[in-house]
């Protein structure tokens, strides 16, 4: 069974499942307990959307995207007129040691 059909399969027992919990609140009333079911299959209902939407990311021809994409870092030093006012940048104050 490929990793859809168990999709499938999981998809198909929470619609029989928020069938039953549909029967089951019409026979006995909407009190707490069932919508407390019911809040749950509809948890659970989104929360497979959600897995299948990851899976279908990874399932995808991803190519090399910009999060993928690698930053040179030149050797050169940076140009001093970037650091011009920040004499005051970094931890603890001027005449104390870093922790």
């Amino acid at each position: 069974m490929s990793v859809q059909d168990d999709l499938t399969a999981v998809e198909r027992s929470l619609d029989t499942l928020a069938q039953a919990v549909g029967k089951l609140e019409t026979r006995i009333g909407g009190g707490l307990d069932v919508r407390r079911i019911r809040s749950d299959t509809d948890h659970l209902r989104e929360s497979l959307a959600l897995l299948k939407q990851s899976l279908a990311g990874t399932a995808r021809d991803r190519g090399t995207t910009a999060e993928d994409e690698m930053v040179p870092v030149p050797d050169t030093p940076y140009n001093s007129a970037l650091w011009t006012d920040a004499e005051d940048e970094g931890l603890g104050a001027k005449d104390r040691h870093a922790p």
